[in-house]
């Protein structure tokens, strides 16, 4: 492998029903840097049917170039026809860097491609970056189970694969006047090699089925909440103001969130414009999911907890009588 034939930055780019999911035009923003650093070009793939507005979203939020590839065998994704598709690429073009979201089909992705090229895969990072001394990616990642964090280097291989996740990055300014090209590839996949497809969706499986990375105002509880039935006072402010419930690590191991819901190092990270922690001390563990939440408000009894410390807005007070008058005011508020 000649590593001087690989370059540029490649962002798989999710999509759903057509629509770009936020994960792939976060790693736009990010995948900017490292192009850049390279004097390379950031190219977002899309796979899929009838995919124009993921199309459009990649060079809105800043692809240089856009390659295409479509068929009725990607509607949904699949593991074999995405594969297929992405190793034929990526041996075509050889790309230095792959970044893909660590979403439940990025996670199922990225190693099945690591594996077909021989290469390594970084999953699940919670930062990237540049290594000075040999220009490689440097993927930041929980180790020992977030105990500590790791950097990783993949200096003899390409491509540099890793999978990011969600709400890690921030996502650009969308440019919707941006043009760049479209590279349409025709990459077939026979249904004989596609072992698996798609029946139906179940949209709505209670709590655990709200995308905590998608949500723009979420309301957490740790374990200051004494009990499961006290998320209900949370969901209750949570839908008043349009947003989602979160959990921290402690409330999760106690049973009385789904893991689906927690937040932290070993949970979700999450970016939302407003993240309202309740009852949450605020270990080193947790701040890793959600502090770089636009706004962060936390109420807590105890002054001296860490929360504070990257709070915007604190209230040093009991959670069960300040969230009730939160609740109040808010409702008074959207009455008039």
């Amino acid at each position: 492998m000649n590593i001087a034939d690989y370059k540029h930055v490649w962002v798989f780019i999710e999509q759903a029903h057509g629509e770009a999911k936020n994960v792939g035009l976060e790693l736009l923003n990010q995948g900017r840097i490292l192009a850049e650093a390279h004097n390379e070009k950031l190219i977002g793939v899309v796979i899929g049917q009838d995919v124009a507005a993921a199309v459009k979203s990649a060079i809105a939020y800043g692809a240089d170039e856009v390659i295409l590839v479509e068929g009725e065998e990607y509607k949904d994704y699949n593991t074999d026809g995405y594969t297929n598709v992405m190793v034929k690429l990526i041996e075509k073009y050889k790309p230095s860097v792959l970044l893909i979201g660590a979403s439940n089909n990025g996670r199922d992705l990225g190693p099945r491609l690591a594996g077909r090229l021989a290469t390594g895969l970084t999953a699940d990072c919670t930062g990237l970056g540049i290594n000075e001394e040999t220009g490689d990616v440097a993927w930041t990642r929980p180790a020992f189970g977030g105990n500590l964090m790791a950097t990783i280097l993949c200096s003899h291989t390409r491509p540099q694969i890793g999978t990011v996740r969600p709400g890690v990055f921030k996502k650009a300014c969308p440019d919707l006047a941006r043009n760049a090209p479209v590279i349409r590839e025709e990459i077939r996949t026979p249904a004989a090699e596609i072992r698996t497809k798609v029946i139906g969706f179940i949209k709505t499986m209670g709590e655990a089925a709200v995308n905590l990375e998608e949500a723009e105002i979420i309301v957490s509880g740790g374990r200051g909440m004494a009990n499961p039935e006290n998320f209900a006072l949370l969901k209750d402010l949570a839908d008043l103001l349009g947003g989602a419930v979160g959990a921290s690590r402690a409330a999760v191991d106690a049973g009385w969130m789904p893991p689906l819901q927690q937040v932290g190092q070993t949970g979700k990270t999450v970016g939302p414009r407003i993240y309202i922690a309740c009852g949450i001390s605020g270990a080193i563990q947790h701040l890793a999911g959600m502090s770089s939440s636009d706004i962060i408000v936390a109420i807590n009894k105890d002054p001296d907890a860490p929360i504070f410390d990257i709070a915007d807005y604190g209230v040093v007070g009991d959670l069960f009588e300040v969230i009730p008058v939160l609740i109040e005011e808010i409702r008074k508020l959207k009455a008039s």
